[in-house]
């Protein structure tokens, strides 16, 4: 990397914070704070939802998903599972959303089971997004860490990942604070394009540098069985399957992109559910096409970086060998920084890493302090009025951002994928929370005691999942919100209640 590649990404870490506190004038109040006065367009929103759903850990990890020895593009079969999912929220979820003047998702909840219920699912959203985003910037973190290494070779890796840790948080605090909810969704835009353009630039890069070009990737790309796509294998063990995809990969979604404050609070920035519903659908098709790109980005590196020419490629990914799959990478999240860094040309790099730093600081920091201010704080502070709420999401804003730093400087020795280790995360939480979303619209006997029960149970067996047994992550929340539904359906039955509620 060059000195215009310094020039690019500290002037886009500039500019971003810039326009955060152009945008502080315009937020006098909770609904401008959160939810932008439910004004911005719909197709402002599909890009926001593009621009947050493939994040730095797509950017960086994806292709190393393509790039390991056995890794092709079987990760697909989980989009195909994302596409279903965005169908069932527009008929089943996006119509609630609209009923009342909502600025989380979980109040919804309150109104049908009672507080208790909302606090315990906005609890658990808190835990969730802000261990999966201080994993999202550690990632970022890695970036800039190995640009300021390649202009410093021998600095310590740990210190330098560290200030780069606090760096972004420092950024991504500052123009959260001023700009709120609708300077996060605007600059998500502008991300969306620098992401795309810095991508299509990597592949050109990559595709210029490999004797022989697009044939001899594919012919490659074919001999490696780097694009399969369908493994019609039952095995709960495996993350990519066709089984896991299609049902998992719907119900993370519908987790996700359904009952998570994170994705929601966009829908709430528009006027009509119908709006948000075609921000959603039409956002489905793009992320398709992204993923499909970025796992191409990684049969493309694995050409270019040959491993298969290595002595130890045969040994590579066997338990017990020590040699990672992804070698001659310790970790597959390693594999694009490196070249971005390493052999892209001037500015172009610079290009690229100021797309993986928009990722990062597309921040959940808003969703979280709508969320702690709407479900947790006002049960408690009913007189609180609305400025004294905007003050105080603005100082929530600053504790959130330093615990996501904290979070990310803990995860640094981590020796998983982040992409899988931030969807296990994801999954963990979001499988009990959509399910009791599904037992307030199906489930009409149920009431909070009913629900408690459901989602306390569902919260335990998927602890028990993550650390006592091999089930792969893409199953987690389907597992986790059945969990939660058929465990209330029993409760309704044994424990009865004359307490009338309403459905959602």
């Amino acid at each position: 990397m060059q000195t215009l590649d310094l020039v690019i990404i500290f002037g886009y870490l500039i500019g971003i914070t810039a326009f955060g506190i152009l945008f502080s004038g315009k937020q006098e109040t909770t609904d401008d704070y959160f939810v932008g006065d439910r004004s911005v367009p719909w197709w402002a929103i599909a890009m926001s939802i593009v621009a947050t759903e493939t994040s730095t850990i797509t950017f960086v990890s994806v292709p190393g998903v393509a790039f390991a020895k056995g890794g092709n593009f079987e990760f697909l079969q989980l989009v195909l599972g994302y596409m279903l999912g965005r169908i069932v929220i527009s008929l089943i979820f996006i119509p609630l959303y609209f009923k009342g003047e909502l600025q989380t998702v979980y109040q919804l909840l309150g109104d049908r089971f009672g507080n208790k219920v909302k606090m315990l699912a906005s609890a658990l959203f808190v835990i969730m997004r802000n261990v999966a985003d201080g994993v999202r910037l550690l990632l970022t973190a890695f970036v800039l860490a190995a640009v300021y290494t390649s202009f410093n070779p021998g600095a310590d890796s740990t210190t330098i990942i560290i200030g780069s840790i606090i760096l972004l948080g420092v950024v991504m605090i500052v123009f959260t604070f001023y700009g709120g909810m609708e300077a996060v969704i605007w600059v998500e835009v502008v991300q969306l394009v620098i992401y795309i353009g810095g991508a299509i630039a990597a592949a050109v890069v990559l595709l210029q540098n490999i004797d022989g070009g697009f044939s001899t990737v594919m012919s490659l790309g074919e001999q490696y069985n780097k694009f399969a796509v369908f493994d019609f294998v039952w095995n709960s063990a495996k993350t990519y399957t066709f089984w896991a995809g299609i049902l998992g990969g719907c119900f993370l979604t519908m987790s996700t992109h359904g009952t998570d404050q994170y994705l929601v609070q966009r829908y709430l920035c528009t006027k009509k559910p119908s709006s948000a519903s075609l921000a959603l659908l039409s956002s489905g098709a793009v992320v398709l096409a992204q993923f499909i790109g970025f796992l191409f980005i990684g049969v493309l590196l694995f050409v270019f970086y040959a491993p298969y020419n290595l002595a130890d490629y045969g040994q590579a990914g066997v338990a017990g060998s020590g040699i990672p799959a992804t070698i001659p990478f310790a970790k597959g999240d390693q594999v694009f920084p490196n070249f971005i860094t390493e052999h892209m040309p001037a500015g172009l790099s610079g290009l690229v890493v100021a797309a993986i730093f928009a990722a990062a600081l597309s921040s959940s920091l808003n969703s979280i302090a709508a969320t702690a201010i709407n479900d947790l704080y006002k049960p408690f502070a009913k007189d609180a009025t609305d400025k004294q709420l905007v003050r105080l999401a603005g100082w929530l804003t600053v504790i959130i951002g330093i615990v996501q730093i904290i979070v990310a400087i803990g995860f640094m020795k981590s020796g998983e994928s982040a992409l899988g280790l931030a969807l296990s995360v994801a999954s963990l939480i979001n499988g009990p929370i959509l399910g009791v979303f599904l037992v307030g619209t199906f489930l009409k006997r149920s009431k909070e005691i009913h629900a408690l029960i459901g989602m306390i149970a569902s919260i335990a067996l998927m602890l028990y999942i993550l650390l006592g047994t091999k089930i792969a992550w893409t199953w987690y929340a389907l597992i986790g919100s059945m969990t939660t539904l058929v465990v209330t359906f029993i409760a309704t039955l044994v424990i009865r209640s004359s307490k009338n509620e309403v459905s959602l």
